[in-house]
């Protein structure tokens, strides 16, 4: 078993905030996406079960609901790529596959209305969509009064098909034209993600006044290693994406693939858990007819969303990095003066077959309250005591695994009692 400590003082940091017009996603938005699960699968001949249609929103609506991903605060359904035909209206509005979506937009967001859950759309600001349907560019008036009528509440706005070095207008242009609608929509942007692919740097304070949420790096995949290029991405450009987050407006690493087939039971964890500790939207990409308890409870896991919707809005920070261990943290609610409590996130990156015990003294995680800390486990919810800033956490992390713990202010000074190191 690896050995690994950590030195020296690391100072808990406070976001800017950056107001955003409507007033939306005041919390990380959660819910459920079709596209990493279900691609751009049209056969719906072949395949009826698992092609882009109106059936399988439907049933994903429905399971959200009686599988209690509703209560676990999931509350958005939201299409993606190739649900629509590949020609507008003769009036110029977009209009659905006539097979796929026989009875329509509005009656398939009417019917995740009814199911107490909020209905997301995507388009791409370009001429086209990624997978070649019709895109908004020279449309935008005529579909964010679509998207209004229709009943949307959430739009993600992809970017293919478009020159990026027009976007700092274009997005800004058809968020406002969704805001004149007078109809509530949360607003997720690809506009950082083809700029950067462009060489050119996203002015994220501006970015953060127009989108709700915005994708800045790769298309997640299923596979460990696309996760683990998300993570070291945000740990890397740390300095400059943090000051970006904050209430109404997030950084988006992109989709929980948690359920699918490329993660282990703790590279889930770890997804999971990361994507806390970086106050990153929540929707999730999977089959929810066929999905394992395990994975299921992962997902559900009350301590670890808890996290995620922290009112503070703050986006966890790398504070360590060696021999493939890190520690990330995050400060969250509630708060004793100047003080705050965190989350902290212990990543194991290796993969050498055998656990990694880690410790930590708090006051190296910017915890420096001398009323103590109660530290909590926070996927078993196991309590390890009351540690003290001059106290050490010492964690035990399998491989390609995580060890996620909350650790809460006390009102006032509390006596010592800790308990022994976790790990599985």
């Amino acid at each position: 078993m690896m050995s690994v400590s950590v030195i020296g003082l690391i100072c808990i940091w406070v976001c800017g905030a950056i107001a955003l017009e409507n007033g939306l996603a005041r919390t990380p938005p959660m819910g459920w996406l079709a596209w990493e699960r279900f691609r751009c699968n049209t056969d719906c001949t072949n395949d009826p079960e698992n092609c882009i249609s109106e059936k399988l929103f439907m049933k994903m609506a429905d399971l959200m609901v009686s599988e209690g991903y509703l209560s676990a605060g999931y509350n958005i359904i939201s299409l993606d790529d190739c649900w629509l035909s590949h020609n507008r209206s003769k009036s110029g509005q977009l209009q659905a596959d006539p097979n796929r979506f026989p009875n329509g937009i509005k009656a398939l967001a009417d019917y995740v209305h009814s199911r107490g859950l909020y209905f997301g759309m995507y388009e791409d600001y370009g001429t086209l969509t990624c997978g070649g349907y019709p895109g908004i560019l020279n449309h935008l008036e005529t579909d964010a009064k679509t998207f209004a009528d229709w009943g949307v509440d959430y739009v993600k706005l992809d970017g293919c098909y478009a020159d990026p070095s027009e976007m700092d207008k274009g997005y800004p242009d058809f968020g406002a034209l969704l805001n004149q609608t007078g109809r509530p929509m949360v607003y997720s942007c690809s506009w950082p993600d083809y700029q950067i692919e462009k060489g050119i740097q996203p002015n994220y304070t501006f970015i953060g006044t127009v989108c709700n949420l915005w994708r800045n790096f790769d298309d997640i995949d299923d596979s460990w290693a696309s996760v683990s290029s998300i993570i070291d991405y945000y740990g890397d450009n740390q300095d400059t994406l943090i000051p970006a987050a904050g209430p109404g407006h997030w950084n988006d690493p992109d989709m929980l693939i948690i359920g699918n087939f490329g993660l282990s039971y703790d590279q889930s964890r770890a997804q999971m858990a990361m994507w806390a500790i970086l106050a990153s939207p929540l929707f999730m990409s999977v089959d929810l007819r066929t999905i394992r308890p395990e994975m299921k409870a992962i997902l559900q896991n009350k301590n670890v969303i808890a996290v995620n919707q922290d009112e503070l809005g703050i986006q966890g920070k790398r504070i360590f990095k060696k021999s493939g261990v890190e520690i990330w943290v995050k400060p969250v609610q509630p708060s004793l003066g100047n003080n705050r409590s965190a989350a902290i996130a212990f990543l194991n990156r290796r993969t050498d077959g055998t656990p990694t015990r880690v410790s930590i003294a708090l006051s190296d995680a910017g915890l420096t309250s001398t009323s103590g800390y109660k530290v909590q486990e926070m996927f078993d919810g196991l309590n390890l005591g009351i540690y003290h800033p001059d106290n050490t956490l010492t964690v035990v992390v399998n491989p390609s695994g995580v060890v996620m713990v909350k650790c809460t202010i006390q009102k006032k000074k509390s006596i010592v009692s800790k308990k022994k190191l976790i790990g599985r």
